[in-house]
């Protein structure tokens, strides 16, 4: 049975990048992820206290990293990580066990 991954990126931004900012540069990736089979779901959010989350659905383990081990090789990612405080980036790869969605 394969088992789909999260794969969680949380983050503050740099001083002076706006949210609308960072969704702009967040978006330029949107060709790159859609193009694995493997993709399922993304969500971008960002909380009170300014931290961002980054979430991706992957089809199964072998997927999200070799996706995050390409992500860096892509031409968006400088513009990406700029507006990012490198200090403040965790990411994890997780299995999913459950699931619960609207009916």
């Amino acid at each position: 049975m394969i088992q789909h991954v999260a794969e969680t990126v949380t983050f503050t931004l740099n001083k002076g990048v706006t949210p609308e900012e960072f969704v702009t540069l967040s978006q330029a990736s949107e060709g790159f992820v859609r193009a694995n089979p493997g993709f399922i779901f993304r969500r971008l959010s960002c909380g009170s206290d300014g931290s961002w989350t980054d979430t991706v659905i992957w089809k199964d383990m072998e997927t999200a990293l070799k996706m995050a081990e390409d992500f860096g090789k892509q031409e968006f990612v400088p513009a990406l990580m700029a507006a990012i405080a490198p200090d403040s980036v965790s990411i994890r790869h997780e299995t999913i066990h459950w699931t619960l969605a609207p009916n």
